[in-house]
C-alpha cells in the first residue's frame, strides 16, 4: 500500500501515488456512503470512472450499487498457454487473418443468432436480459470495441499464450442502464442522504429491485464468460488450421473484474463492488493485462485482506481517449510497436485511444501491487487485434 487518505468518513488505502484528482474526488464520495465497510480501496490502475473509480474496490453492507459494478458486467480476461514454443510472422499473419474472419470486432456482431449451446444455460430468464436476449445471440463471440483485444505472446515459460479481454457487449450495457436509472429513482423517493450527484444510487438488498439486479448481473457475468469462451474456441481453430492440428491448449484461465459478490472480510459478510479490479485471494491465478505493446502477467494472489483480496486489472488509462488522439504521435507509436516486431492495427490518429502511450506504465503498476500478487508468468505482445 502507498497511502492511506483519513480526511473523509471511513479511509481510502491507496496502491498508488498518482490519483487524479476527478478520481480522488470519486473515492471520496465513497468513502463518505453510510454503509460502507471498513474502507475504499484503490488499486495501482486506478482513473476516473462513472460515479466509481475505475479500480476501485468498495465493500457494502446491506446494499448493492448498479454503478460500482459498472456498464460492462462480467467484463474480464481470458488466458491459454499452447505447447508451441514460439511461431513465425507468417503464422502469426495467417492466426490474426483467420481470426479477423471468424470474431466480429468494434460495433459489428455475427449476422446469425450462434448455437444456443453457447449461451449460458439458465431457467426463466431475468426480464431486461430475456429483452435483448435475440441480440445477445448474435453478439456471443464478438470482441467489441475500445479496450477489449485478442492478443498473442510468448512467455517467461518458454511458450505461446493467447489472451482475450472482453465483457457482457451490449447485454451489460442494457442491464446496467436499467437498474442505475431505477435506484435513481427509488433513491430520489426515498429522499437519501447520498447525493445524487454521486452517481452512486443504491439498492437495499432486500428489496425486489437489489433481487432482480443480482440476478440480471449474475446473467451477464456468465455471458461475458461464454463470449470469451467462444472467441478462444475460435481462435484456437485458426490455430489448429496452421499449425495442420500440431498444437495442444492447456486449461483456460478465466477471470472477470466489473462485478459484485457476497464475500466475508474482517469476519462480516459484505457486497464486494469490484469495477476494473481483479479478485486475488491467496494462491488465486489472475491475469493482468499490459497496454498494447507492453508485458501482461499471469499472477497468483496473496490474499492482502487490506485490498479486500483484490488487484488491479491491468495497466490504467493515463489518458482519456480524446486526449491520447490529440496528443500523441502517430509515427511515434507505430514506431514502439514495429521495433518490438508487434504485429498491430494502428494506422490512423483515431487509434490512438488505445495506443500504449495513453496508459501507465504496467512496470510502475506492477511494482506498487507487490503485496498483492506474485507473478508466475510474463508474457511479450506478438500479434493483436484491438476492438
Amino acid at each position: 500500500m502507498k497511502q492511506v487518505i483519513s480526511s473523509e468518513n471511513r479511509p481510502i488505502k491507496m496502491w498508488l501515488d498518482d490519483i487524479e484528482g476527478n478520481a480522488l474526488a470519486q473515492a471520496k464520495n465513497m468513502a463518505n456512503l453510510p454503509f460502507v465497510h471498513r474502507h475504499v480501496a484503490l488499486m495501482p490502475d486506478a482513473h476516473s470512472g462513472y460515479g466509481m473509480p475505475i479500480g476501485g474496490v468498495l465493500a457494502t453492507k446491506g446494499v448493492i450499487i448498479p454503478n460500482a459494478v459498472g456498464v460492462d458486467i462480467g467484463c474480464g480476461m481470458c488466458a491459454m498457454r499452447t505447447s508451441l514454443d514460439d511461431t513465425d510472422t507468417e503464422n502469426l499473419k495467417q492466426i490474426m487473418s483467420r481470426i479477423r474472419k471468424t470474431i466480429p470486432v468494434g460495433f459489428n456482431w455475427h449476422k446469425e443468432a450462434q448455437d444456443i449451446k453457447h449461451m449460458p444455460q439458465t431457467g426463466e430468464l431475468p426480464p431486461v436480459v430475456e429483452r435483448h436476449y435475440e441480440k445477445a445471440s448474435k453478439q456471443i463471440g464478438s470482441l467489441g470495441g475500445g479496450n477489449h483485444f485478442i492478443e498473442i505472446q510468448h512467455g517467461s515459460d518458454g511458450k505461446v499464450w493467447v489472451m482475450i479481454h472482453s465483457g457482457s457487449r451490449n447485454l451489460g450495457n442494457q442491464v446496467a442502464n436499467y437498474y442505475n436509472k431505477k435506484a435513481k429513482q427509488l433513491n430520489e423517493r426515498w429522499h437519501t442522504s447520498v447525493p445524487a450527484s454521486y452517481d452512486l444510487a443504491f439498492l437495499p438488498i432486500e428489496t425486489d429491485e437489489a433481487h432482480a439486479y443480482m440476478n440480471e448481473m449474475n446473467y451477464c457475468v456468465e455471458f461475458a464468460f461464454a463470449n470469451r469462451r467462444l472467441m478462444m474456441e475460435r481462435v484456437q481453430h485458426a490455430f489448429l488450421e496452421v499449425f495442420k492440428g500440431d498444437v495442444v491448449f492447456d486449461e483456460l484461465i478465466n477471470i472477470a473484474h466489473n462485478y459484485a459478490a457476497w464475500e466475508n472480510h474482517f469476519k462480516e459478510n459484505v457486497l464486494v463492488h469490484r469495477k476494473g479490479a481483479t479478485r486475488a485471494r491467496l494462491g488465486e491465478t489472475g491475469i493482468i493485462p499490459g497496454s498494447q505493446g507492453t508485458r501482461s502477467y499471469i499472477v497468483e494472489g496473496l490474499g492482502n485482506a487490506e485490498s479486500f483480496e483484490s488487484c488491479s486489472h491491468g495497466a490504467g488509462r493515463l489518458m482519456g481517449r480524446k486526449q491520447a488522439q490529440r496528443e500523441l504521435d502517430l509515427q511515434s507509436e507505430i514506431k514502439k510497436l514495429n521495433d518490438k516486431g508487434i504485429i498491430h492495427g494502428i494506422r490512423h490518429q483515431k487509434d490512438l485511444d488505445e495506443a500504449a502511450g495513453a496508459y501507465k506504465d504496467i512496470d510502475v503498476v506492477m511494482a506498487n501491487q507487490a503485496d498483492l500478487v506474485n507473478v508466475k508468468v510474463e508474457l511479450e505482445p506478438l500479434a493483436v487485434v484491438k476492438g
